[in-house]
Formats: C-alpha cells, structure tokens, sequence
C-alpha cells in the first residue's frame, strides 16, 4: 500500500476542493465536505488557505430555511488572465480571456511574415495585449499557441503548410515573458474546448476541417495523441490511392478532398477563377450557383467516408465536426448522417462544433487553466465572445 505524505494529501484535497468549486457556480463547506467525504475542519482550513491566496472568495449566504444559513464559495476568476494564440496558415487569433474562459476579447491579425520572423510577430502581438491589461493578483498564468501540424510534448514535429518545427517557440516566448507556454496541435485542444465547455462526454472524436484536417479524440476523458503525437492526423489518411500529391509525402490524403483549402481551390478551378475565398463561396451557393452545389456535395461525400471510417477505427460517443460548411449549412450534419449506411452510425451521435472558430482557443485556455490550479477535471459554460 503507497502512503502519501501529509503535505501530498493536503495537495490532492486542495485540487479537489478548487476543482469542485471552479466547476459550479456557487458551493458551501458544508456541501463540498460532503461531495467530497472530507471532513469539516479539513474542508475549511484549505478553503481558507484559497482565500487567503484570492483563488476563492465568498459570495453570500446560501438561502436555507432551517438553520444557520452557510457561506457560499465562488472561484475568484478574475484575478488572472489567460493568452490562446491560433496560429494558423494565413491569420492569427488571439484570444484573452479571464481564469474560467469567460469576459472575453478576440483579435485577429495576419500571418503575412516568413517563419523564420514568426517569434517577433508573436512577441508583438502578445506585447499588445499585456498592455492593455490591468492589475490582477496573477497576472497572465499562461500562453497557448495552438499549432496546424503535430506537436509532442509542445514540441512541433511536422507542419503540411508552414516551417515551424526547427523553432521552440515554447522556449523562445517563455524566455521573452516569462510566462509558461503550452504548445499543441489545433485540432486537440479544439476537441478539449468541446469536452469543457459544451459537450461533456468521456468519448469524443472532434473533426477539424480548415486548411487540413485534424482529429482531436478523447478516449475515458483523457487526450489521446499516440507514441510521439502522431495520432489523430486523419487528414493524412489516404482516400484515393495514387490521388492528389500532399505535403505530406503522400498522394490521394482525406485532407487533399475534403479540406476548406483543397475545396476553395476547386472551386476557383470550376469558375477559372485565380483565387477563391469561403464568403464567396457562400455567396455563390446562396444563388443557387451549380459549381457551389457541386463543392458542397463534394464535401458531404468525402466527409461521409471520413466520419464512417472514424466510426468503424474508434466507435466514439459523439463525433463533432468543426468546419465553415457545417456553420454555414446546417443540413449538412443530416446529409451526412444520411450518406452513412454503416450500421454502427446508430451507435454514434453527430454534432456540430458549438464553439467552431474559438474552439481551438478555448481549449487552450483550458490548458493553461488546469496546469495553473493543478486540476485534471473542468467543466465550464460557454458565453458570447467579445470581439476588439
């Protein structure tokens, strides 16, 4: 039998506690002793010891009607910030948000710069946003940057559509704030920002369809990214042999079919057209335009095959899909669930992504959150962004 020190008993009762009190709205030490089979005094001097550190703070009475009416506990979310950076192809996001993912500002820039400047466009971005904060007991508690390519242990290994990985940007922005910085890929904390603020359930496959595709799989609530993070690279499946060259190395990936980019590109081909972005697109579809049809079409056909092959690989409790075609067109969802005659679609639930462009965001304020407070276990509700 392994025993645990005081102080390691004492650390595990005070995650717990923290834990059961970020993820309500509201919670007493009488309740939280009994949730959790501590005792009274116990539950009460770490309580203490979190007010004293500006973590928790009391909120008022609970309103009871027999009794001495207790002090409800609420965590003192505002006392920190928190930094999500999407790095992707040709824009960045970023989101600041404050230690529950909520009071929210959205940015959005250009990514315009050759890799080798990456970090100075970082550094700039990030250094406007810490100006216009004010100040709070812990300031900025992390940074995430959100990667299009796989990443192990925040490290980038492979990147389809920029030149990233001879950089630690972990490193380099950690050396520059200050600050711990977590790197991942896009389509695992995309899933991560699903699980946490809208989809609570302990299976979950999330499909991320931009300028790849990713899939971001939560296997018994934990993440799931392979031997080195390879997992979870669907896009990179091949759909048709000797097909379309990919970056990758590969010809005929999901990714160079059903992809935002590989779509738009088709579509610019179809009008003979140089260039052609989504909101045109959209237009397009909306008058009635036959190529439009046909890219849709297409999607929901390649985008079928994929979601029936996750399916039959992982047998997931929900399958989410991140993607502009499901935000703009609803009834994909249905036509797609409809282009599945594979049994086991009986078994699985088909959504679409609640937080679609921010989802990739929030999971990485997730991540810095739960690494902050030494927590494995959030669940949060989401509320309208705020744009800057």
């Amino acid at each position: 039998m392994v025993v645990g020190s005081k102080e390691l008993i004492r650390d595990i009762n005070t995650n717990l506690i923290l834990e059961s009190i970020i993820n309500v709205s509201s919670i007493s030490r009488v309740t939280l002793a009994k949730n959790l089979g501590l005792t009274k005094a116990t539950v009460s001097a770490i309580v203490q010891d979190l007010i004293n550190k500006k973590l928790v703070i009391e909120i008022g009475s609970d309103d009871t009607t027999k009794g001495r009416k207790p002090i409800l506990l609420s965590f003192n979310q505002r006392e920190g910030y928190v930094i999500s950076i999407d790095l992707g192809v040709d824009h960045i996001s970023l989101l600041l948000s404050d230690l529950k993912g909520e009071n929210r500002k959205l940015k959005q820039y250009k990514n315009s710069v050759p890799s080798f400047r990456i970090i100075d466009l970082l550094k700039n971005i990030i250094d406007d946003t810490l100006a216009e904060l004010s100040t709070t007991v812990y300031g900025v508690i992390g940074i995430s940057l959100s990667i299009h390519g796989v990443v192990y242990k925040n490290s980038i290994v492979f990147t389809p559509y920029y030149s990233l990985e001879q950089i630690d940007l972990k490193k380099e922005l950690e050396d520059i704030f200050h600050i711990p910085v977590y790197v991942e890929n896009e389509a695992n904390l995309s899933v991560i920002g699903e699980k946490t603020f809208c989809y609570d359930y302990p299976n979950i496959i999330n499909i991320s369809v931009h300028s790849g595709i990713g899939i971001g799989i939560i296997s018994q609530n934990k993440l799931y990214t392979g031997y080195n993070g390879y997992a979870g690279e669907f896009g990179h499946t091949i759909i048709v042999p000797d097909g379309r060259p990919c970056p990758c190395g590969n010809k005929g990936c999901f990714e160079q079919y059903a992809s935002e980019k590989a779509l738009m590109q088709e579509f610019s081909k179809l009008k003979n057209l140089p260039q052609m972005d989504f909101d045109s697109f959209v237009s397009y579809y909306k008058k009635g335009d036959p190529d439009a049809q046909i890219i849709l079409n297409e999607f929901i056909r390649y985008m079928s095959i994929g979601v029936n092959n996750i399916l039959n690989t992982f047998n997931p409790d929900v399958i989410v899909i991140n993607s502009s075609f499901v935000t703009y067109f609803p009834d994909t969802i249905d036509r797609i669930e409809s282009s599945i005659t594979n049994r086991m679609n009986k078994y699985c639930t088909l959504l679409p992504s609640k937080l679609q462009d921010i989802a990739t965001l929030l999971g990485g304020t997730c991540t810095c959150i739960k690494n902050f407070l030494g927590i494995k276990y959030l669940q949060l509700n989401t509320k309208p962004s705020q744009s800057a």
